[in-house]
C-alpha cells in the first residue's frame, strides 16, 4: 500500500491506469488535506491526555460532480491510505438501511437485546445518540459513495444522525453526484431538511469533480449497450461490461420504499443496478415504482427482455412506463433483448404507441445521448 494519497494517486498515472486530470486534481488536495489532518490527530490521540477528552472531527470532504469523473477512485484511494484504525466505506444507501434497522432494535428490542447491542437496557424516547454511539464504536472514518437523498425517513434523520455523529469523533466523507443544495429536491417536507443541507457546507469541504472526461462512458462505447439477440455471445459480453462497470464494487442489492411498499432489487451497487425484465414488468409495479428506480440508479442493466405477444401486453404496457421513467430521468441503459428495439412487440394492445418506446430505445443506445448525461 502507498504511503499517503498523492503516492497510491501518482502510482496510477505512471502505470497508466489514468490520465492526469485537473478535476480530480481539486479533489485529491482536498482529500490529501483531510488526511494529514487525522495523521495529526492520530498522533495526538496516542498521547496519554487523549483518555481524558472526547475525541475531534476533523472538517471531511464532499465531492460532487457527473457520473464516471472519478470521484469514488479518489475516495477508494484516499479510504486506503487513511491514518485512521477504525473506518469504514460504504454505500450511503446501505448505511441508511443499517441505520433504520438499528432504530428500529432500539426501539423493539428487549432489554438483553438492547444491552448488548447499545449498552442500555431502557428504551428511552430517542433512539439517535444510542445509534450514533454505536456506529461511532465501529468508525471514526465514515467514507459514503453514492450519496443521495430520496427518502422523507432519511431526510428526517439526517441531520440529528449527523450531529450526534460529529459530536462523537467521527469524520465524514462523501461523494455525490449533486451539490448538497439539490440534495433532497422536490422532497416532502423539505424546508426541515435545510439545516442537514446547511451543517454539511459548514463542516465538509464542497469540491465540485467535474472533469470533461467521462472515464464510465469510455467503457460503455467501446462495448456498446444493446447486446441482441440473446445468445451466448452476448450473454458473455454484457456479462462482461457488468463487471467492467462494478470495478470490484460488491453487489449489496437496494431496497426502494415507494408508497409505503418495499421494492426488493438484489443486484445492485451504489448508483448501479442489473435487474431482469421479468422482476420488474412482469410483477405489479406501476409508475411511482418505475419513477423511484430511475430517481434512484444513474445506470440499468436490463436483461432477458423478450419479444413480446399481444397476450403479454401488460408486460408491454410496464415496460414503455419504466422506459419512459429511464428516459426522463436520463438513466443510461444496458439491455440483453432477444431482439432489436423495433422487432420487440410488432403487435398486440398498444403496439403502435409502443414505436415511440423503440424510438426512445434507439435514441438512448446512441452516442450523442449516453454523453449528454449530466
Amino acid at each position: 500500500m502507498a504511503e499517503t494519497l498523492a503516492d497510491a494517486y501518482q502510482a496510477r498515472l505512471d502505470a497508466g491506469e489514468i490520465r492526469p486530470d485537473a478535476a480530480q486534481a481539486r479533489g485529491l488536495e482536498a482529500l490529501s488535506r483531510l488526511e494529514r489532518d487525522l495523521a495529526a490527530a492520530e498522533v495526538d490521540g496516542g498521547r496519554l491526555k487523549a483518555l481524558f477528552r472526547k475525541p475531534e472531527a476533523q472538517r471531511g470532504v464532499y465531492l460532487y460532480g457527473p457520473v464516471g469523473r472519478g470521484k469514488s477512485m479518489l475516495m477508494d484511494l484516499f479510504f486506503e491510505t487513511a491514518p485512521v484504525a477504525r473506518k469504514r466505506r460504504t454505500h450511503f444507501h446501505v448505511f441508511m438501511g443499517e441505520v433504520h434497522r438499528l432504530i428500529d432494535a432500539f426501539r423493539k428490542g428487549d432489554p438483553v437485546a438492547r444491552r448488548a447491542r447499545f449498552g442500555r437496557a431502557a428504551k428511552g424516547d430517542d433512539p439517535i445518540s444510542p445509534v450514533a454511539e454505536a456506529v461511532a464504536e465501529e468508525a471514526r472514518l465514515l467514507c459514503f459513495d453514492e450519496f443521495q437523498v430520496t427518502d422523507i425517513a432519511d431526510a428526517m434523520i439526517l441531520g440529528r444522525l449527523f450531529e450526534a455523529l460529529t459530536a462523537r469523533g467521527v469524520t465524514l466523507v462523501a461523494t455525490s453526484n449533486r451539490h448538497p443544495d439539490e440534495l433532497y429536491k422536490d422532497g416532502i417536507n423539505r424546508q426541515l431538511f435545510l439545516p442537514f443541507i446547511d451543517m454539511l457546507k459548514g463542516r465538509l469541504d464542497v469540491v465540485q469533480v467535474a472533469g470533461h472526461h467521462d472515464y464510465r462512458l469510455d467503457r460503455l462505447r467501446a462495448a456498446g449497450t444493446w447486446f441482441s439477440p440473446n445468445d451466448p455471445d452476448n450473454q458473455r459480453s454484457f456479462e462482461r461490461l457488468w463487471t467492467e462497470m462494478l470495478d470490484g464494487e460488491e453487489e449489496t442489492g437496494a431496497t426502494l420504499e415507494v408508497l409505503g411498499r418495499h421494492v426488493t432489487l438484489p443486484r445492485a451497487a451504489g448508483g448501479l443496478l442489473r435487474a431482469g425484465f421479468s422482476s420488474l414488468c412482469s410483477v405489479a409495479l406501476g409508475p411511482n415504482d418505475y419513477v423511484a428506480l430511475a430517481d434512484r440508479f444513474h445506470t440499468v442493466f436490463l436483461e432477458d427482455v423478450p419479444k413480446l405477444t399481444p397476450n403479454r401486453r401488460e408486460e408491454a404496457r410496464r415496460f414503455v412506463i419504466l422506459i419512459d421513467a429511464l428516459y426522463e430521468a436520463k438513466t443510461r441503459l444496458i439491455v440483453l433483448a432477444e431482439a432489436e428495439p423495433i422487432q420487440l412487440y410488432p403487435a398486440g394492445d398498444g403496439a403502435f404507441e409502443f414505436e415511440r418506446t423503440a424510438s426512445r430505445l434507439q435514441e438512448m443506445r446512441s452516442a450523442d445521448w449516453l454523453a449528454d448525461r449530466d
